[in-house]
């Protein structure tokens, strides 16, 4: 593989897929181009088209047309002697909306998640009425008034055996712990059976997992599919009578909804600059690094990645120890890579805002 002597810049996105570019291989080969340097390669948020709005760091972008595609690409670029350059953003990922698993079972589960330590949330701030709740401004209007408008919608997701709030593009998982308060209002045995076994495993996470799956199981049966809906149907906000209900479930949730005025002064974890949609990972935790740079260790190692491009580190606990963990991981990964080392070494290119007197 030719050393770094140009690269071009590829911004790819679900109308520019990696097999989209393999045509341009040659030409930029011929123009003497070393390495394509790509944006960030890992899921982001369906339609983005920048790709820094991270969902699932672990998996490569399957609009951009998956793994497969990736190393069809790579594959090309070693015919011509070139290497290939990722954008990686270790900073945050994309919250609210509905993709984000890591940030959904947190507010499924609040502090029992095991990605409840991956995000700086502040569980127990100043603000008495936020305690273990995770601020969520993501209303377009006061939360009062987007109750009575009728927008907050419980639905329930037979497939899972799981309910949730749902607003627009947004997900609020219901805490199974709470599923009582939603199925005692049918008046089906059954449910009231899954009530209280949903109320004595709160604090079991694999026992209220199955008891999930128990609930998406007999949610096949006709009759109790139809008491679920009579259920789910009591909490119909656009009803008056049943906003007071909504309410009560809502507030014994692991979060708080607000709207989106609110984010200012009363959020209580950290978001990237003043963006909600994306929440700041806890990078200087041993496990949130390993597991967030999972797919890009993996792709190191096997020789497809030739050189990192990192999206801001501004907001990180500790930058510069961040960047020596990284450098020492990756040298250590291209010891024993696939095919060596790149002759010129592994290049990590690092995208900071400097403070005052800062080099």
């Amino acid at each position: 593989m030719s050393r770094l002597r140009a690269t071009v810049r590829l911004q790819f996105h679900k109308d520019f897929t990696f097999d989209d570019a393999l045509p341009l291989v040659e030409y930029y080969a011929k123009l003497g181009i070393s390495h394509f340097y790509a944006s960030p390669i890992t899921t982001a948020r369906a339609g983005s088209v920048h790709g820094y709005d991270v969902v699932d760091p672990t998996r490569v972008n399957p609009e951009l047309g998956g793994e497969e595609a990736l190393r069809r690409l790579v594959a090309r670029l070693r015919e011509h002697g070139m290497g290939l350059i990722a954008d990686f953003v270790p900073n945050h990922t994309n919250v609210g909306g509905s993709e984000n698993a890591w940030w959904l079972d947190i507010l499924e589960w609040g502090r029992q998640s095991r990605y409840a330590g991956f995000y700086d949330i502040n569980w127990y701030g100043p603000d008495p009425d936020l305690q273990g709740q995770v601020l969520l401004p993501f209303l377009g209007d006061a939360y009062g008034n987007v109750l009575q408008a009728g927008e907050l919608k419980l639905v329930f997701d037979a497939e899972q055996g799981a309910f949730r709030v749902e607003y627009y593009a947004h997900h609020f998982p219901i805490n199974p712990g709470t599923y009582g308060q939603i199925l005692r209002e049918s008046d089906l045995p059954q449910l009231s059976l899954f009530a209280d076994a949903f109320s004595a495993r709160a604090k079991d996470l694999e026992e209220a997992r199955g008891a999930q799956r128990q609930l998406a199981d007999a949610a096949k049966d006709p009759a109790v599919a139809a008491a679920i809906d009579k259920a789910v149907a009591a909490f119909d906000g656009s009803q008056p009578a049943n906003q007071e209900r909504l309410h009560a479930l809502l507030e014994s949730q692991h979060y708080r909804l607000a709207s989106w005025r609110t984010a200012s002064d009363d959020i209580n974890w950290r978001r990237f600059f003043d963006i909600t949609e994306l929440g700041g990972l806890r990078m200087e935790r041993h496990e949130v690094f390993e597991e967030t740079h999972s797919l890009i260790f993996r792709l190191i190692s096997e020789g497809l990645l030739d050189g990192l491009r990192l999206d801001h580190i501004d907001g990180l606990a500790n930058p510069r120890a961040y960047c020596r963990k990284l450098r020492r991981r990756v040298d250590d990964l291209c010891a024993s890579r696939s095919g060596g080392a790149p002759e010129d070494g592994f290049p990590i290119y690092i995208e900071k805002i400097l403070a005052e007197g800062e080099q």
